[in-house]
């Protein structure tokens, strides 16, 4: 209960600093569209006020953006789907990367069961269909019974296939944080471009006006960039420590069930059992006391 408020804390402050982002743009674009026009004397051609007005809109980043030349620009759209696309895999990691989603407490003491009352067939049919860490990691090491050897092999070789699916489907957030910033650079090129493009069309004349609209544009794909990638690199680190603590765990989950359902090991043959062979007492000499073997004669023993 510990770990699922932590978990929950976390994603309130995640959520808390995306809302005050987009809050804090929000406030940004409503001050510049409340601003009031300056009341101070007016210049020769009486335009001081709509002059002001107009880099009081230009200076919002937002606006800027819903400009009609900005609405064509791909790197423009293609920021957008990548953080509509981020959202919606941070959303989705919050809610599948937790103890009651990968480790569920009902299917480890239901497994816990069927193994204290020695129905493993049972056993396999439930780890069949339960969707849980665990069932998927010691479901092909029961069907290795009852090589206890193989059984252990193929529940390693399961965990780590599970922990790779599991960082493989947060890894999307960490190549939509580093393409963020590199979007925005492509837009700060293109937006450099067009600043450069209206100074040698102006022949060296350009006015600031005419300079600060590309460079605006440059700096707002800058923007853009890092704001797609801060909030994905933020989940993913995470989401990846969440993942590996979840992983640990739930394979010391699938090791102990393991060791509770090991089969009796096979054991060795005994050699039959062959009693000492006696040993003979020695023979008593036969020959005399002087050590003198006397000789007989053949002919006379005929």
């Amino acid at each position: 209960m510990r770990r699922y408020a932590t978990s929950r804390l976390r994603i309130g402050v995640l959520v808390f600093l995306l809302a005050a982002a987009f809050v804090a743009g929000g406030r940004a674009l409503g001050q510049s569209e409340a601003a009031p026009a300056p009341t101070g004397p007016a210049d020769t051609n009486g335009s001081t006020a709509v002059q002001t007005g107009q880099e009081l809109h230009r200076t919002n980043p937002f606006r800027l953006l819903m400009r009609q030349d900005t609405l064509t620009d791909f790197v423009f759209w293609t920021i957008v789907i990548c953080s509509v696309t981020g959202v919606s895999l941070i959303i989705q990691g919050f809610i599948k990367v937790k103890s009651e989603a990968m480790i569920p407490q009902a299917s480890t003491n239901r497994m816990r069961e069927l193994i204290s009352q020695r129905q493993f067939k049972e056993l396999l049919d439930f780890t069949e269909v339960d969707s849980s860490f665990v069932s998927k990691a010691l479901n092909p090491a029961l069907k290795r019974a009852p090589s206890f050897a193989a059984m252990k092999d193929a529940m390693e070789t399961a965990v780590a296939e599970q922990t790779a699916e599991q960082f493989r489907r947060i890894e999307y957030l960490n190549i939509i944080g580093n393409l963020g910033p590199l979007l925005g650079l492509l837009g700060t090129v293109f937006g450099m471009i067009d600043a450069f493009q209206s100074l040698s069309a102006a022949q060296g004349n350009a006015s600031p006006a005419q300079l600060s609209a590309g460079i605006s544009l440059a700096l707002t794909h800058t923007m853009l960039g890092l704001m797609l990638a801060i909030p994905c690199l933020a989940a993913f680190g995470v989401l990846r420590t969440m993942v590996d603590r979840l992983t640990v765990r739930g394979a010391l989950i699938a090791e102990d069930l393991l060791l509770m359902i090991k089969p009796a090991e096979a054991r060795p043959a005994t050699a039959p059992v062959v009693p000492p062979r006696p040993v003979a007492s020695p023979q008593p000499d036969a020959r005399p006391a002087g050590g003198v073997v006397p000789l007989v004669d053949s002919a006379t023993q005929t």
